[in-house]
């Protein structure tokens, strides 16, 4: 069980555990105080593909989170070196916002399909386009697989059905980049310094977040908050997680000696 296991390293998703939409949840930002001073290492990883790891830092920041840039992962670096190291020109399907992080690649003759969260960028033409890249070969590049997401207004299509369709209509697999991809959560837990079983994620999303974080042989626990609704935790297939309310009782739990 989770609760016998040391915590000397934690990682927290960003959206539906610090804060929905422009606003931190409560006491999370005291929350992450209490943790910083606790003296335990801290990462930050998000499958956001709406906006850049600047923006998304100066986000933080100005809702008072004690949050660097550096210490933020998102799957648009993995995605970056992945293509870098594989010779790889890419077509993107991503948000317009996020297309200056790909400024300098490549992407003449795609051999690629990089798929982010393109939001009203995604339509026939655009799906259609990136479909028939994948007849002829290139690879598909997801930077996340999360079905859903929470925002003001309430839920919305992330990455993961777009990701399924284009799978299911060029019969492919596509390679995972961000959360739930066992490399994304072992390249974080050692810039913490610590060993996967040392690392405890805390999320909203039972499947991409906890699940994934489990099945790299890390810990996880999931909060109430965000996405979650509620039986999440009846839904994890890798063994039981921990769940608390929200990001303070989490951070309650770790303090009080795990």
């Amino acid at each position: 069980m989770n609760e016998t296991r040391p915590v000397r390293g934690v990682l927290l998703d960003l959206s539906g555990v610090l804060y929905v939409g422009d606003s931190a949840l409560p006491g999370a930002v005291e929350a992450v105080h209490r943790l910083r001073a606790s003296g335990l290492p801290l990462r930050f990883v998000t499958n956001t593909t709406r906006q850049p790891r600047t923006r998304i830092a100066h986000k933080l920041k100005a809702m008072g989170f004690p949050i660097a840039e550096n210490e933020i992962f998102t799957p648009t670096h993995a995605a970056l070196d992945y293509l870098q190291e594989n010779g790889l020109r890419p077509h993107l399907l991503v948000h317009p916002d996020l297309r200056a992080e790909f400024a300098g690649v490549d992407t003449h003759a795609p051999n690629a399909v990089v798929l982010g969260d393109a939001a009203g960028d995604f339509n026939y033409d655009s799906l259609n386009a990136a479909f028939r890249l994948l007849m002829e070969g290139a690879q598909l590049l997801a930077l996340g697989d999360n079905r859903y997401f929470l925002e003001p207004d309430g839920l919305s299509l992330d990455i993961g059905p777009f990701k399924t369709a284009l799978e299911y209509a060029a019969d492919v697999s596509a390679r995972v980049l961000g959360k739930p991809a066992p490399a994304f959560f072992h390249q974080a837990a050692a810039a913490l310094g610590c060993a996967p079983t040392e690392t405890l994620m805390i999320g909203d999303d039972a499947a991409t977040d906890v699940e994934g974080a489990l099945r790299a042989g890390l810990q996880g626990l999931l909060v109430r908050t965000g996405k979650y609704r509620d039986g999440d935790e009846e839904r994890i297939d890798a063994q039981e997680p921990l769940v608390q309310n929200d990001l303070p009782a989490a951070v309650e739990w770790i303090l009080g000696g795990c």
